[in-house]
C-alpha cells in the first residue's frame, strides 16, 4: 500500500484528503507544519508528499528542498491557492512532480496522484545495466545510482538526471558539445554557457554533472532572473531566524544545499552587484555566511552559469562585475540556435513526440511528410522549449496515428503570418486598423500559451487568465481551439 504525507495548515483540508485517498486504497498521514513533515519522513517513509506552498514555517520551495535531500526519490506535489506560472515552473524546477490549485478537484488531484507515483515507480524499479553501442558514436552510460537508472542509450543521446534523456543531436555543432562536455565534466572548471533563451542551457549544465566526478551529490539549480535583489542572498547564501522581517526560522541557502556537488546559476547576469560581491568571495575563499549570522561555512561547490546576452557587454557596461566574469570564465560552451541546426530538428521532434506521448497518455505515432517539412522550414524563435510545446500540443490534437497540418498553429503552416510583439498570429492581409481581428488573434494566442503553460489544464488556464471556466469554454468553441 502506498503511502501519502499531507502537509498543509488547513485541517478541514488534510481531513478531506486523508478520506478519500484513503477510500482510494492509500494510506495516509497529515501534518500541519512544516518541521513535523520532516520530522515524520526521517522516521518513515512515504512514496508522495503533498505539500502546501504557504506554511507557518517554511515555504514551499524550502520544504522541496529538504524532502529531496531526505530521500530524492519521493514524490511531491505542491497545492496552492495561488495561481501564478512562475511559481509553477520554480517548483517544478526544484524538483516538484506538479502543482495543483485550489480548490482542489478530486479527479484533477487523484489523476495528478496516480501519475505521480506510476513515475516514481518507473524511476526507482529500474537498475542500472549494460549499455548497448548503437552506431560508431554511442556515448557510454554514465555510472548512476539505482536511484537514477541508467537505460539504453540511442545514438546521439545522453542520460541525465532522473532518467530524462538529453538529445545532443547529429550536427556538426552536436558533436562539438558533446566533445566539450566530456573534456570539462571530470574537471572542477567553472563553465559559462551561452545561447538563445530555449536552446538547453540547464540540461547542458545538468550533462555535465551527470558526468563529473560529483555525479551522486546535489545538483541545485537557480534561476537569477526570479529572484529580487532582497531575496536572492537568503536564497543563495541563507539567513538566521530574525535577520529580518518575515525571518521566522534558520534558513539553508542554495550554497549549502549543493555542498559537494554542483550549483548552477541561470541567467546569472540578472544577479544585483551587490550580490556580485558576495558571490566573488564564495569564489575567492569557498566560504559563505548566512545572512544575519557572524559564522562563515565551508562549502565545496562547483559553479555552472548560463545567461543569453553578452557578459563581456554587461562588464563594459558596469552591469557586472569584471572579476567576477573572469572566474567564472574557466571555459564556455556557446549553444547553437536550432534553426542552425536542421539536420537535428526532426530528431528532437521525434523525441518531445516520445516524451508528449507519456505525459499525455497518447499513442501518436510520427508526423506526416507535410508537417516535416514545415517543421525544417520553420526560424523557432523559441529553439527547443518553442518545439516541444509545439509538440506536445500536436500530440493533444491529434485524432490519428500521425500529426497533420492541422494540429501545428498558425505561424508554422503559413510562414507569411508575421508573430506581433503579443503573440498574435497575424496575416499581412489583415487590415492595420481592424482592431477586433487583432484584438482576437491576440487573444487566441493568449488562451493556447496558458494552456501549453498549464499542461492544458482548463481549471488552471481559466485561474491565469483570471475568468471562469465556463467563459474560458465559450472561447474554446469561438476561437475553434480543440482539446
Amino acid at each position: 500500500m502506498e503511502r501519502i504525507l499531507i502537509v498543509d495548515d488547513n485541517t478541514d483540508i488534510c481531513l478531506l484528503l486523508e478520506r478519500f485517498l484513503s477510500k482510494q486504497g492509500y494510506k495516509t498521514a497529515s501534518v500541519q507544519r512544516g518541521d513535523d513533515a520532516l520530522a515524520l519522513l526521517r522516521k518513515d517513509s512515504f512514496e508522495l508528499v503533498i505539500c502546501d506552498f504557504k506554511l507557518p514555517d517554511v515555504d514551499g520551495l524550502e520544504m522541496l528542498r529538504r524532502i529531496k535531500i531526505l530521500d530524492p526519490s519521493t514524490a511531491v506535489i505542491i497545492i496552492t491557492g495561488y495561481s501564478d506560472v512562475r511559481m509553477a515552473v520554480q517548483t517544478v524546477k526544484h524538483g516538484a512532480y506538479d502543482y495543483v490549485t485550489k480548490p482542489l478537484y478530486p479527479d484533477e488531484i487523484l489523476y495528478t496522484i496516480k501519475s505521480a507515483l506510476e513515475r516514481r515507480s518507473q524511476r526507482t524499479d529500474a537498475r542500472p545495466m549494460a549499455v548497448s553501442p548503437v552506431g560508431t558514436d554511442a556515448e557510454d552510460a554514465p555510472d548512476l545510482s539505482p536511484a537514477k537508472p541508467v537505460v539504453r542509450v540511442a545514438k546521439s543521446a545522453m542520460i541525465v538526471n532522473g532518467g530524462k534523456r538529453f538529445i545532443f543531436g547529429k550536427s556538426r555543432a552536436a558533436e562539438i558539445l558533446q566533445k566539450h562536455i566530456d573534456l570539462i565534466a571530470p574537471t572542477n572548471m567553472s563553465v559559462i554557457i551561452t545561447g538563445e533563451t530555449g536552446t538547453g542551457k540547464e540540461f547542458v549544465a545538468n550533462a555535465i554533472h551527470q558526468k563529473s566526478k560529483r555525479v551522486g551529490k546535489p545538483f541545485v539549480a537557480i534561476d537569477c532572473g526570479a529572484l529580487s535583489k532582497e531575496l536572492a542572498g537568503s536564497e543563495l547564501f541563507g539567513h538566521t531566524k530574525g535577520a529580518f522581517t518575515g525571518a521566522t526560522s534558520d534558513k539553508m541557502g542554495s550554497f549549502e544545499y549543493a555542498n559537494g556537488g554542483t550549483l548552477f546559476l541561470d541567467e546569472i547576469g540578472n544577479l544585483s552587484y551587490e550580490n556580485q560581491i558576495k558571490l566573488l568571495r564564495v569564489l575567492q575563499e569557498r566560504k559563505i555566511r548566512r545572512i544575519g549570522s557572524n559564522t562563515d561555512i565551508l562549502v565545496d561547490v562547483r559553479i555552472l552559469v548560463a545567461t543569453n546576452e553578452d557578459l563581456r557587454e554587461a562588464v563594459r557596461q558596469g552591469r557586472f562585475r569584471e572579476d567576477i566574469f573572469h572566474r567564472l570564465d574557466e571555459f564556455r560552451i556557446d549553444l547553437v540556435p536550432l534553426r542552425e541546426r536542421k539536420v537535428d530538428i526532426l530528431l528532437f521532434a521525434e523525441h518531445f513526440l516520445e516524451l508528449a506521448n507519456e505525459q499525455l497518455e497518447k499513442n501518436v505515432q510520427g508526423f506526416d511528410d507535410e508537417v516535416k517539412e514545415k517543421l525544417k522550414e520553420y526560424y523557432w524563435h523559441g529553439n527547443l522549449r518553442e518545439i516541444q510545446n509545439v509538440v506536445k500540443r500536436a500530440v493533444l490534437l491529434s485524432q490519428t496515428d500521425l500529426i497533420t497540418l492541422e494540429c501545428l498553429p498558425y505561424e508554422i503552416i503559413s510562414p507569411s503570418y508575421q508573430m506581433e510583439d503579443s503573440g498574435a498570429a497575424v496575416s499581412p492581409t489583415t487590415p492595420a486598423n481592424n482592431l477586433k481581428s487583432v484584438s482576437e488573434n491576440a487573444e487566441r494566442a493568449a488562451i493556447i500559451k496558458v494552456l501549453e503553460k498549464t499542461g492544458y489544464n482548463k481549471t488552471k488556464a481559466a485561474e491565469v487568465l483570471n475568468i471562469d471556466r465556463k467563459t474560458l469554454y465559450n472561447k474554446l468553441k469561438a476561437y475553434d481551439i480543440h482539446l
